[in-house]
């Protein structure tokens, strides 16, 4: 650290915190922060953006953790995506690689909100990656799904979203159906980008689908009411016309 410590934020490494399993690990969680179209700040701890996330890691590692989930939450370099730079994709791809070299032939399951969300799916073809939870994702009409290849995805979004797109979600969702593995699209009735309404909401059902695979994939015992809180998603009749 002492070494890094002149660098510019760009030149340093991002930050990981390791919760949940530590040994007899069966999988992992990678859990990925917002932040800002454009800045080569670095990122703090107090900021907002990675402290929104420090509830969903908590709840994976609570649910997931005695049954081997290891939870890794990335603090990002900088703030910003920049452009062609794709400064947090640049650093989830990082952390994809340590996890390999870690736990190498492991399912991994990625959960992001805004700009973490748009990599969580921008690094689903990461050959560990098994499931998404995208979370009010930063997407344009232009977003490539064939990262999502063969990846079983969940979107959640607000319908008063102001800050990121709700229809360029769905419109990614319904073009994400040809090739991904599933996809179920949610819309969080009367909720804005931050999560506040309906936040159980958000924490227990994007929690439980990413434990809902794990259990699938290890065959771990994670408790039944926690996958019960994504059930909603497989009674819908129309997989992306799931309301909550």
């Amino acid at each position: 650290m002492a070494a890094s410590a002149g660098l510019p934020a760009r030149d340093r490494e991002p930050v990981i915190s390791i919760s949940g399993a530590t040994s007899g690990v069966h999988g992992i969680a990678l859990v990925l922060h917002g932040g800002r179209a454009t800045s080569f700040d670095a990122v703090q701890p107090h900021h907002l953006s990675p402290l929104r996330m420090r509830p969903f890691a908590a709840r994976l590692a609570a649910d997931g953790g005695e049954h081997g989930l290891a939870v890794w939450t990335l603090r990002n370099r900088v703030r910003g995506w920049n452009g062609a730079d794709q400064s947090a994709l640049q650093d989830a791809r990082w952390a994809l690689a340590r996890i390999a070299a870690e736990h190498p032939g492991l399912p991994v399951y990625l959960l992001g909100h805004s700009m973490g969300g748009r990599t969580a799916l921008a690094a689903a073809g990461s050959i560990q990656v098994r499931a998404v939870a995208a979370l009010a994702p930063w997407l344009e009409p232009s977003s490539p799904v064939e990262s999502v290849r063969g990846r079983s995805i969940l979107i959640m979004h607000g319908d008063t979203d102001r800050w990121t797109s709700p229809t360029a979600s769905l419109a990614f969702a319904r073009r994400a159906q040809r090739v991904a593995r599933d996809v179920h699209y949610v819309r969080m009735l009367g909720a804005g980008h931050f999560m506040v309404r309906t936040l159980p909401v958000w924490h227990g059902m994007s929690t439980s689908f990413l434990l809902r695979h794990f259990a699938a994939d290890t065959g771990a015992a994670v408790d039944p009411g926690v996958i019960d809180r994504s059930a909603s998603l497989y009674r819908a009749a129309d997989p992306l016309g799931v309301t909550a």
